[in-house]
């Protein structure tokens, strides 16, 4: 009991005679770039967030070389003594 291509033919050709070929095409013109607006400003969250995400993990690995470094300059001060 869905709609039928007839049934949908029909509701074309009534939206078509009602706004026009020209208004159709600008609005579908408009949808379109709206989408690739959506679509784009999409893409730039996730490189955001993937960088915000690399900072984070360079950041937390560096500070366990710090901590090792660390730990080797205490190591080497005890031969030293």
């Amino acid at each position: 009991m869905g709609i039928s291509i007839w049934q949908l033919l029909i509701i074309l050709v009534i939206v078509l005679l009602l706004f026009g070929a020209k208004r159709l095409r600008n609005v579908g013109g408009d949808l379109g770039q709206a989408v690739k607006g959506f679509k784009d400003s999409m893409k730039d969250d996730e490189s955001k967030k993937d960088a915000a995400s690399d900072q984070r993990i360079e950041s937390q690995s560096a500070e366990p070389e710090e901590t090792t470094q660390s730990a080797t300059n205490a190591t080497s001060d005890k031969d030293k003594v």
